[in-house]
């Protein structure tokens, strides 16, 4: 409320809103909430990355980052959480942003949460597009969008292995692909799982973590224009740890990747 940076702050965010509902006393009333003014900070360029969320609801802290900082051109925004178990690492997406995502916005979900993947684990992800169907044994178009979804990241992402519409055990259990899909490119070892909508895939995130006694990182925000994390409300210590250090991988990455293009 005190700060010298309010007023231009507050000008900026009414110069990027105001055919959107803002007015500047509105605009200046904002830049008093931290949300707001953190998410200006990093949109100015004065802080490198904003992580928030502790004492809010998930959409009261990604809304101000949404309408400050915005998505980066042409990508979806989604929620990502990374599953620790004893003998493997899982990526689950969408788990947060996105309620029913078309089959091409489930399209760029995958995308993106395999590129996060790679830079993770540093191997090659393998994407299973999941649904209550195996290959067209149902042709609901539920489960038809996302073997829609497929077709279109074959085509945005050749070298991307992924396959589906697929059944969880299918993705993950190598015996049954083999025996009854053996055609499948993801023959029960995928290591990315992309649900075919929200209520799925945070359904099933929080039943590994209190089921399966999976260690969670996330949710990780991807498709943001600069790097924004929100964390959960009931986050203990270690997840703000977590969140932290990988908000500050990513700030690390993208700086390099500056460097690189500038050179």
């Amino acid at each position: 409320s005190s700060s010298d940076l309010r007023d231009s702050y507050a000008d900026h965010f009414f110069e990027k809103r105001q055919r959107k509902g803002i007015t500047r006393n509105l605009a200046l009333h904002l830049m008093k909430q931290q949300n707001y003014f953190g998410s200006m900070m990093v949109e100015l360029g004065h802080a490198d990355g904003l992580l928030g969320g502790i004492a809010q609801s998930y959409p009261e802290t990604l809304r101000p980052a949404i309408q400050v900082i915005g998505a980066k051109p042409g990508s979806r925004l989604a929620g990502i959480y990374i599953l620790v178990l004893k003998k493997r690492v899982l990526f689950f997406a969408d788990t947060t942003v996105n309620i029913e995502p078309t089959a091409e916005e489930l399209a760029d979900i995958a995308i993106q949460t395999a590129e996060m993947a790679r830079k993770f684990t540093l191997q090659d992800p393998r994407v299973a597009m999941l649904s209550f169907s195996n290959f067209g044994s149902n042709g609901h178009p539920f489960s038809q969008k996302v073997a829609r979804a497929v077709e279109i990241i074959r085509y945005r992402a050749p070298s991307l292995v992924v396959d589906g519409e697929m059944q969880a055990d299918t993705a993950l259990a190598p015996e049954i692909s083999k025996a009854s899909f053996p055609f499948n490119r993801v023959p029960g070892n995928a290591n990315v799982l992309v649900f075919p909508d929200l209520q799925s895939g945070n359904i099933a995130y929080k039943l590994m973590q209190r089921l399966a006694d999976a260690e969670t990182l996330g949710p990780i925000l991807v498709g943001m224009n600069k790097p924004v994390f929100v964390l959960q409300q009931n986050s203990d210590i270690s997840d703000v740890v977590n969140m932290a250090a990988i908000a500050a991988m990513e700030i690390h990455q993208r700086r390099t990747q500056a460097a690189e293009r500038t050179t």
